[in-house]
C-alpha cells in the first residue's frame, strides 16, 4: 500500500494492529460484495455487529467498554475503512463521532450507561440530527425549536417548532440527510430550546421508536449509494427531560461533534484516494497494449507520479493531525483545512484513477468511479469544500465572509 515516505514506520504497535486488522476486514468482508451494494443502493447491514465486535465504533474513547485507542489509530482506522467505501466510513463516523461522542461528552451519567456499550457493540445503530431542509451550511438558522407552550399562540409560531410540555419536551420538526436514520435506534436531534432564556440550541436523545417519528429513506441518489440515508421527521414527539443532553447549550455542542467527524473524514478520504491509486497502479502494470504494459508509457507514469505525490501530502496533513489531537493543540481550523484539502484531492485523484482504467473503469469490477462518486457527497457533507474555505479565510484574515 502507497506509504512513500514511510510514515506508517513510525506507528507503534496498536496501530499497527488496527490497521492490519481494519484492511484485513475490508479485504475480506467488505470489497467482495460492496460494488453490489453500491449499485443497489444499500447498506451491508451484517456488518454492523461485526464491527462493533471488533471496536470499531468510538474506539478512541474511554470507558463503557470502549478501547480507549490512541487518534491515530482511530484516524487508520478511518482510512481503512473508506479504502472499502465512504458509506461504510460514513456509518462509523456518524456512529462513534457524532452519536457516542455526545452522549460521552455532554451526557449524564445514565444516558452514558444507558446507551454507549450498546451503541459501542453495534447492538444498537445512532444517527445524528443537525441539517434541516431550508438549512444546510447554516444550522444555526435551525427551526427545530423546543419551547414553553405558553411562550406563543399557536397563530403566532412559524416554521419548525416543538413545545415544553410539564416536564417533557414535545418536538415537532424535520431533518434531512441522516446517515443511519432509517435504521437507527437513537436520534441526537440538535434543536433550539426557547423554554430556556436566549433560546439556545440543545441536544435530545430522541428513541425512533416513539410515536410521531418517522425516519423516511432517501432513494435515488447518485452517490454514497452503499449508505443509508433518510430523514428524521418530528410529530408531536414527547421526550422526558432526561432525554436532553444536560452538559452543552449553544452550536458548541453540535459543532464539536462535526470536528470529531470531520478529523475522521480527513483520514477517510485519503483511504479511498489511495485504494484508488493501488487499482491504478496495478492495472497499468497488467494491462497490455501497443505491445505491452500501459505503465511503461510516459503519460501513466506522469498520472501515477502526481496520485502518489498528493496522496502522499493528504497522509503527511493527517498524520500531524493526529499528533496535535493528541496533545490537545487541535484546533478546529485545523481540520477544516485537512477536510478541505484531503477531500479535494481524493476527489481529483479518484477520477484520475478511473481515467487510467479507459472503459473498464466505467464498471462496478473496479472502485476508483465508485469512489470517485462517492467524494461529491464526502465534498459537501460535514461541512461544504466552500464553507471550509471560508472558515480558513476568517482564520487568516480574522474577517468573516459568511454574510
Amino acid at each position: 500500500m502507497l506509504d512513500y515516505v514511510s510514515l506508517e514506520e513510525d506507528l507503534g504497535e496498536e496501530e499497527r494492529m488496527i490497521r492490519d486488522t481494519a484492511r484485513r476486514f475490508v479485504e475480506e468482508e467488505v470489497k467482495p460484495d460492496v460494488g453490489d451494494h453500491w449499485i443497489e443502493g444499500t447498506f451491508p447491514t451484517d456488518l454492523i455487529p461485526e464491527m462493533g465486535e471488533m471496536g470499531f465504533y468510538a474506539p478512541n474513547l474511554d470507558g463503557y467498554g470502549l478501547p480507549n485507542v490512541s487518534e491515530k489509530a482511530y484516524g487508520l482506522l478511518m482510512q481503512e475503512l473508506e479504502a472499502g467505501d465512504s458509506g461504510l466510513r460514513s456509518m462509523a463516523s456518524v456512529q462513534g463521532a457524532l452519536v457516542m461522542y455526545p452522549i460521552y461528552a455532554y451526557g449524564s451519567e445514565a444516558q452514558k450507561e444507558r446507551w454507549l456499550p450498546g451503541l459501542g457493540t453495534g447492538e444498537l445503530v445512532g444517527c445524528f440530527g443537525l441539517t434541516e431542509p431550508e438549512h444546510g451550511s447554516n444550522p444555526s438558522g435551525m427551526e427545530t425549536y423546543a419551547e414553553k407552550r405558553e411562550a406563543r399562540s399557536a397563530s403566532e409560531r412559524s416554521g419548525t417548532t416543538a413545545e415544553k410540555e410539564g416536564d417533557e419536551y414535545v418536538l415537532n420538526g424535520s431533518k434531512t440527510w441522516i446517515t443511519n436514520s432509517p435504521i437507527s435506534d437513537v436520534a441526537v436531534v440538535w434543536a433550539r430550546d426557547r423554554s430556556a432564556e436566549g433560546n439556545p440550541v440543545r441536544g435530545f436523545l430522541v428513541e425512533t421508536d416513539r410515536d410521531g417519528v418517522s425516519t423516511n429513506k432517501i432513494d435515488e441518489k447518485l452517490s454514497l449509494r452503499a449508505s443509508i440515508t433518510g430523514e428524521i421527521g418530528l410529530n408531536n414527539v414527547y421526550v422526558p427531560e432526561d432525554a436532553v443532553l444536560p452538559g452543552v447549550e449553544g452550536m458548541k455542542g453540535p459543532l464539536s461533534c462535526l470536528t470529531q467527524a470531520r478529523y475522521g473524514i480527513a483520514w477517510g478520504a485519503v483511504g479511498a484516494a489511495r485504494d484508488a491509486f493501488e487499482t491504478a497502479r496495478e492495472y497499468a502494470t497488467e494491462r497490455d497494449q501497443f505491445g505491452g504494459p500501459i505503465g511503461r508509457f510516459q503519460l501513466q507514469q506522469e498520472k501515477l507520479a502526481e496520485m502518489a505525490t498528493q496522496i502522499t501530502t493528504s497522509q503527511l496533513l493527517a498524520h500531524r493531525l493526529a499528533d496535535l489531537k493528541e496533545r490537545g493543540d487541535l484546533r478546529p481550523q485545523h481540520v477544516s483545512m485537512a477536510k478541505r484539502n484531503n477531500v479535494r484531492m481524493a476527489r481529483d485523484q479518484s477520477r484520475i484513477a478511473r481515467e487510467m482504467l479507459g472503459g473498464n473503469g466505467i464498471t462496478a469490477d473496479y472502485s476508483p468511479m465508485r469512489h470517485m462518486a462517492n467524494m461529491e457527497t464526502v465534498y459537501t457533507y460535514e461541512g461544504t469544500h466552500d464553507i471550509h474555505t471560508l472558515i480558513l479565510g476568517e482564520d487568516l484574515t480574522g474577517i468573516p465572509a459568511y454574510e
